[in-house]
């Protein structure tokens, strides 16, 4: 395998292009989960291999029919726009930190999140059940886990 040498920050500071390319030299994030074995990337991500390569999959197949006349290409690839939705999910952290560790605007890690969820419900595979499927005569004597712990939000005291 190749080494990848960085150079020194202070020489990248004012060239675009030159972060450019570092930032595509540097392997995906996705990739770099998957490098883990499976039990641990459960932990960190809240789903499997298998489920998260099926999200992939539909994801992908969206993508493609999205920007099939072309289009701005997305800040992020499509296997990372989905690890930041689930890192979003699992982990409930900040669209600002989530937007700090991908290096894109805050407004793009929602917008990411809006999409990745639309794009999953749409396909059906991923879709919650509604209230009154879940009250039916078929789901009768189901049990049904749905986590709703609070969390403290440290809000701005009025004056």
């Amino acid at each position: 395998m190749e080494k990848l040498v960085l150079p020194h920050f202070a020489d990248l500071w004012y060239d675009t292009v030159s972060i450019r390319k570092v930032k595509d030299a540097i392997m995906e994030r996705w990739h770099r989960a998957f490098t883990q074995d499976d039990k641990h990337f459960k932990e960190l991500f809240g789903v499997k291999k298998k489920v998260f390569l099926e999200m992939y999959e539909i994801l992908s197949t969206a993508y493609q029919s999205r920007h099939r006349r072309g289009g701005r290409p997305p800040k992020l690839s499509v296997g990372d726009q989905l690890l930041l939705a689930v890192q979003y999910w699992r982990e409930y952290r900040t669209m600002k930190h989530l937007a700090y560790d991908f290096g894109i605007a805050k407004s793009t890690v929602s917008e990411t999140v809006t999409l990745v969820e639309n794009i999953l419900i749409q396909d059906g595979r991923f879709h919650l059940l509604g209230k009154k499927a879940l009250v039916s005569r078929e789901n009768a004597g189901r049990t049904f886990v749905v986590d709703v712990t609070e969390s403290p939000i440290q809000r701005p005291q009025k004056k």
